[in-house]
């Protein structure tokens, strides 16, 4: 496992942008090759900071405060009384722990969700709320490694939905271009 590697596995996996990058590989990335801070992660706190100076022989320091108070990952639930439906925290969530379409109630899967507030954000109505994450669904190596997984899914697929977007554009501009219409 190369160093990159190793650091991403430390990270919690919440994909929750509080360190300032996109999710937690470019992090790990930035760690390794940037030499950049190992104390930007909030939802790993002392914990993963500790790790990772141990990983990266390195100094333990305290969470940075600009990226937030260092907690565990939390739990966000929507109250189903007060969404309308819009839709919009779904591309919000980087695991898809959203269950719900437009016009429709919507629903946090609470095994899937990581914390992240991603979704919160875009609600207009403010129907999501956190709550403190109940003992059976601790945050653990084992979430961590499956909501990885579910990221890289998630990306993929939004990587395909654009390819195959902006393939579907450029063929329609190019049968206008060189396709004459009766």
């Amino acid at each position: 496992m190369n160093k990159v590697d190793l650091v991403d596995r430390v990270l919690p996996q919440t994909q929750c942008k509080r360190c300032g990058y996109a999710s937690c590989r470019p992090y790990a990335e930035a760690i390794v090759l940037k030499n950049e801070n190992i104390n930007r992660c909030p939802p790993g706190g002392e914990k993963v900071m500790s790790k990772l100076a141990s990983h990266m022989r390195l100094e333990k320091k305290p969470i940075a405060p600009e990226c937030g108070i260092a907690s565990e990952p939390k739990l966000l639930f929507i109250d189903e009384t007060q969404c309308i439906g819009c839709g919009l925290c779904l591309p919000a969530c980087p695991v898809d722990a959203i269950a719900g379409a437009t016009k429709f109630i919507h629903t946090i899967l609470k095994e899937e969700c990581t914390g992240c507030e991603l979704c919160i954000a875009p609600c207009p109505v403010d129907c999501i709320k956190i709550t403190n994450r109940p003992i059976e669904l601790s945050w653990n190596n084992k979430r961590a490694n499956d909501s990885r997984i579910k990221f890289e899914r998630n990306q993929a697929r939004k990587l395909k939905r654009e390819i195959s977007g902006s393939s579907i554009k450029n063929l329609d501009a190019l049968k206008k271009k060189y396709i004459k219409t009766l």
